[in-house]
This record gives C-alpha cells, sequence and structure tokens, in this order.
C-alpha cells in the first residue's frame, strides 16, 4: 500500500508534466522551459514528504496528500495556460506549502498549546481581519490586499486559519456551557450573552468584509466555517437560526446603504440585464460552462479569455469549458473522496485518543 501511495504521488506530477508539455508545444517555435526546473523541484519534493509522511506516521490514511497534489497538479496546469507569468510563482507557493505541511506535524504538540490561549487567538484574529479594513488597498475590486513593496498578501488567508483554531479551542473549553447554560427566548434556547459574544463578533467581522473589503466569498467563508464549528461543537440548532437571521438582517441593511451590494445581488439575481456591462463576467462564465457541454472542447482548446480576470475569479469556468460536465463530475468524486477520507481518519484519532 505505502509503495502504491508513492506511485500516485509521481502519477500526479506525471499529470503535471503532460499539461506542461501540451502548453509548451502550443507555444512552438518559441518554448518557455523556465517553469521545468521548478515542477522537477515540486515533484522530488512531493515524493520526499510523502516519504516523510509514511515513516513518521503521522497519519493513517496515505492517501490523502497523493489526493491534495492530484488538484494541486490540475491547478497549476490550468495556471500555466490561462496566465503563464503565474506558473512559477504558483510552483514555489506548492512547496512552501509543503513545507509548511511537514514543519506543522513535526511541531504539532507545540503548537496544540497555543490552544490553552483562545483569547489571544481570538484578539489575533480580529487583528489580522482589521489590518486589511484599515490599511487595505482594493485590487480587482475587493479592499483585501496589504501591499508591502513588491509582496501583495490577502491578510484573511492567516485569519482562516487563527479562526478554526480560536473557535477549536474556545468550543472544547465552553461548549458544555452553550449546550447546558439556556434561557428561552420564544421557540430559541439561547446561553447567557457573555458566552455567545464571541461568535457574534466573528459572525459581525463577517458582515463588515462584506460591506467595507466588497469580498463576498472571503465573507461568506468565515460566515460558514464560524457557523459549522458552531454547530458540530454544540448541536444546537438554535445557534444556526440566530446566525442565518443575523447575516440576513445585515445583507438586507447593506443592500439598502450600499450601492456596490445593490450591483452584486442584481448581477447575481438576473445577470441577463446587462450582459455587456456590469454582469458581463458572469455571462461570458456561463458561456463557458455551455460551450464545455458534457465532454469539454479540451485542453487548450475554447476561449476562456473571454472572461475577465479569469486565472483568479473564474478558474471553475476555465475548467468547466475544457473538461466538461462529465469532467467535473469527476473531480467532484475525487473531493468527496479525500473528504470522506480525512474524515475517517479523524475519527480513527478519537478513537486511538479514547
Amino acid at each position: 500500500m505505502k509503495s502504491k501511495s508513492l506511485l500516485l504521488v509521481a502519477v500526479d506530477f506525471m499529470i503535471m508534466f503532460a499539461g506542461l508539455a501540451i502548453i509548451m508545444l502550443n507555444q512552438y517555435p518559441v518554448i518557455d522551459w523556465s517553469p521545468v526546473p521548478w515542477a522537477l523541484a515540486a515533484a522530488l519534493m512531493g515524493l520526499a514528504v510523502q516519504l516523510f509522511l509514511l515513516q513518521k506516521k503521522y497519519t493513517s490514511d496515505i492517501w490523502i496528500f497523493p489526493m491534495v497534489l492530484f488538484f494541486s497538479s490540475l491547478g497549476i496546469i490550468m495556471l500555466a495556460r490561462l496566465k503563464p507569468v503565474l506558473c512559477i510563482p504558483q510552483l514555489r507557493w506548492l512547496m512552501i506549502g509543503m513545507l509548511v505541511m511537514v514543519g506543522v506535524l513535526y511541531f504539532s504538540r507545540q503548537l496544540k498549546n497555543m490552544l490553552q490561549y483562545q483569547y489571544i487567538l481570538g484578539i489575533c484574529t480580529l487583528v489580522v481581519l482589521c489590518l486589511s479594513l484599515i490599511f487595505g488597498v482594493e485590487i480587482g475590486g475587493s479592499k483585501n490586499w496589504l501591499v508591502l513593496g513588491p509582496i501583495s498578501v490577502q491578510p484573511s488567508e492567516f485569519g482562516k486559519i487563527l479562526l478554526v483554531l480560536f473557535l477549536a479551542a474556545f468550543l472544547s473549553d465552553h461548549g458544555e456551557m452553550l449546550k447546558a447554560s439556556k434561557r428561552k427566548i420564544l421557540f430559541l434556547d439561547l446561553p447567557p450573552i457573555r458566552f455567545i459574544a464571541p461568535l457574534l463578533v466573528i459572525w459581525g467581522i463577517a458582515i463588515l468584509m462584506f460591506v467595507v473589503q466588497r469580498d463576498l466569498g472571503s465573507a461568506l467563508l468565515f460566515f460558514c466555517m464560524a457557523v459549522f464549528m458552531t454547530y458540530m461543537g454544540t448541536g444546537s440548532k438554535s445557534y444556526v437560526f440566530i446566525a442565518l437571521l443575523f447575516f440576513t438582517l445585515g445583507a438586507a441593511i447593506s443592500y439598502g446603504f450600499f450601492s456596490h451590494v445593490q450591483v452584486r445581488f442584481n448581477i447575481w439575481l438576473d445577470p441577463w440585464a446587462d450582459p455587456d456591462g456590469q454582469a458581463y463576467q458572469v455571462v461570458q462564465s456561463l458561456f463557458a460552462f455551455a460551450a464545455g457541454g458534457v465532454w469539454g472542447t479540451g485542453f487548450t482548446h475554447g476561449h476562456p479569455g473571454f472572461i475577465p480576470e479569469v486565472h483568479t475569479d473564474f478558474i471553475f469556468s476555465a475548467v468547466a469549458e475544457g473538461i466538461g460536465t462529465a469532467g467535473l463530475h469527476g473531480h467532484y468524486d475525487g473531493i468527496r473522496a479525500a473528504v470522506l477520507s480525512w474524515y475517517y481518519d479523524c475519527h480513527e484519532l478519537q478513537k486511538r485518543a479514547a
């Protein structure tokens, strides 16, 4: 089984090399060979990391990492096609990600001690999220970037990690109180306000990100993470109802007072009302889906360049055009297998701990 997992890692990178080879052949006679050494370095590092995971036995599931590399390889070849200048930086980030993963696993015991300082984690989460609210620069219509010389970063990406750590620590310590100490308000069972105040702050920050930063994706991700983890930690549907009510109220107020929220909502409701104007990007992405059909136009075929900023906002539409809905179902099955594998791995670790 161990040798098969290594073989699967090798297959992942063979897919990446095959995709890069097709792209370079389309560039003939002027071929850019610069991504090849970086791809070789990433492949060697991937095999080394899988060997590390197998020897140290940090996980009972040896298939999760190969699945992640499979999707990473597809992402890299799609990015190499859509915006070649970002291929090498993406390969660098893949290698940095693998190194960080190894570091987190190696120092996992020390990192677990951070969970004892839950409120410090909560404050750090708020600080990181508020950095872009105060010092953020608008890029691509969203004010969620910090520009530090030649480097541009999104603080919300680090905030996601801190948020998960904070919620895990908070719900682990206060989960019983959130379940037990409740008062009846209408048909809702709610604990004292001091116990749910941190959750309300996180939900409020999510809405603030939507309004001020114009970043609906990150706002929904933060909000859903908080709601999902709260429900899993308490099992109470009251929190889900309050969260949805809170978000609906905030969204309605935002729609009434902020024009960019109205534009986003109207485009979602009816993109065909202004197909050549504000809804142009969405409409072109729908055309890409239609052009792909069931089997797709084929890799390097089709016209994803018609979609503005396709490499960052609508890369899924480019994938759909190339491989069709049949290929998308294959992607979905792979993601589902990865999630189920992760779930059973967590279940196995819980049984060992018990």
